[in-house]
């Protein structure tokens, strides 16, 4: 069975490249019917953050990733990390180092100074004399010295570090006895089962420390993929401003989930040219070994793409449901599903569409000047009155189609053509010059509301 994991740390809240980490993992294992779990590294007590932690919570919550049992938090596991040191301490495979903060300092830097890596020196390797007074010491492994850690990666391939070039005796538990990243993260892998590991490349460098642990505790080894970066446009890092922000931020600037997962799947992962995947697609096609070697770029554009494909294509009463989040309620309206057609072809994220639809559904409170100057002109302005005063005698009209049958007959009767009225009543509707269809938008409106709109903007433009 393939178990694998997301194991994000709650210092920060959670960043696409987590999110796609995330996504690979969940897909791979639900593909192979296997387990997807969850668990929060927070053995860093000064620099978590309850609050990065739930907003972790939420965001997966929001996308959709539903994992396996519960979630594991690391700062409730110190006793089972505490028994592993003294394992490793009993066995001979790690050991006390009283070497002082300021002793190592002056070490790397003397290192630095001939030009060499800077590493521990492994002095208190075998050390079997009195220990210094007043130092608490750290507990470190006992890496080996020589020879090669290597293993095969599902998108690297093989991947070789020389112990002597690489790996030192690294610590395992610092001195006040808290476990580190690499320790912890080998242990609870093991112990929930985890067998394939996928994650950011960033990793990389921890892996042969892993594996080192690995084996000193006895445990199987998983398979390792290490996931290239996503970098922005220029190749370069990704930034706040390129799109590396709290993936809940997505949903406040109004993406769909299923379009940011989309999107995510095809930062690094292909399967021909197919770009529309639904979340059936993803667990059935998805494959880490077919992961691209190299970074994928973050393309706004595409994003936005396929964010209005699934505007598009989401039901009535999911938007309905979805634009309560931006003050927007039209669960009552008469006229929602029309509106919601109007506008759905329109938007590219709901944040446009909420924005659209408050156009139509609240009176402007101002005019484009520019529209205003250019439609309601002394002879544009006389149509509109005339219009009004024709309007107000047949209270008759409910449908798009009632509206068009009126206005076409009364252009008709004075040989003048809809561009000559379409664009003042547009003005008076939604304040500007631009809209979906004028008849389906004086449908939504309503007749009682229409005649209010155009007799404000008369006023406006007589004043």
């Amino acid at each position: 069975m393939v178990v694998t994991r997301f194991a994000p740390s709650p210092t920060g809240y959670l960043h696409i490249g987590g999110l796609r980490t995330a996504l690979y993992s969940y897909l791979w294992a639900k593909r192979n019917n296997g387990k997807f779990l969850f668990r929060i590294e927070d053995t860093d007590l000064a620099r978590n953050s309850k609050e990065a932690a739930d907003a972790i919570v939420e965001a997966f919550k929001w996308v959709g990733l539903a994992h396996e049992g519960e979630i594991v938090y690391q700062s409730e596991r110190f006793d089972l990390y505490k028994s592993y040191v003294k394992k490793l301490l009993e066995e001979g495979k790690a050991y006390r180092c009283y070497m002082s903060k300021e002793d190592l300092d002056a070490l790397r830097e003397a290192q630095m100074a001939r030009k060499e890596r800077p590493r521990y020196d492994g002095r208190y390797r075998d050390f079997t004399g009195t220990p210094p007074e007043g130092v608490e010491p750290v507990i470190r492994i006992k890496a080996p010295m020589s020879g090669v850690v290597s293993f095969v990666d599902g998108v690297k391939g093989e991947v070789s570090f020389n112990a002597s070039d690489m790996l030192d005796d690294f610590i395992i538990a610092r001195s006040d006895g808290t476990p580190t990243y690499n320790f912890v993260v080998v242990i609870d892998d093991a112990l929930m089962g985890v067998n394939e590991v996928i994650r950011g490349d960033d990793h990389l460098s921890n892996t042969p420390k892993q594996i080192i642990l690995y084996e000193a505790l006895g445990f199987d080894i998983p398979k390792f993929y290490h996931v290239p970066m996503i970098l922005n446009p220029e190749g370069k890092k990704l930034s706040k401003r390129d799109g590396a922000v709290d993936v809940m931020e997505y949903k406040r600037e109004g993406y769909l989930p299923e379009a940011l997962l989309n999107f995510l799947i095809r930062l690094g992962w292909s399967h021909g040219d197919q770009e529309i995947f639904s979340f059936d697609e993803m667990k059935a096609l998805f494959d880490p070994n077919d992961i691209n070697k190299s970074a994928s770029a973050y393309n706004q554009e595409k994003l936005l793409w396929l964010n209005a494909h699934y505007i598009k294509q989401a039901t009535h009463d999911r938007l309905i449901e979805e634009l309560r989040f931006f003050n927007v309620d039209i669960s009552s309206h008469a006229k929602k599903e029309l509106l919601i057609d109007a506008l759905r072809d329109r938007a590219k994220t709901l944040v446009e569409f909420a924005n659209l639809a408050k156009q139509i559904l609240e009176a402007p409170i101002c005019y484009d000047e520019k529209a205003v100057e250019k439609f309601l002109t002394a002879d544009g302005l006389g149509v509109l009155e005339h219009y009004f005063e024709a309007l107000k005698n047949v209270k008759t009209l409910s449908n798009a189609s009632d509206f068009e049958t009126f206005t076409k007959t009364f252009l008709e009767e004075r040989g003048l053509k809809l561009k000559d009225l379409a664009q003042a009543i547009r003005i008076a509707m939604v304040g500007s010059s631009v809209s979906p269809s004028i008849f389906e938008v004086l449908e939504i409106i309503g007749y009682e509301n229409v005649i209010e709109r155009i007799q404000k903007l008369i006023s406006y433009k007589r004043s």
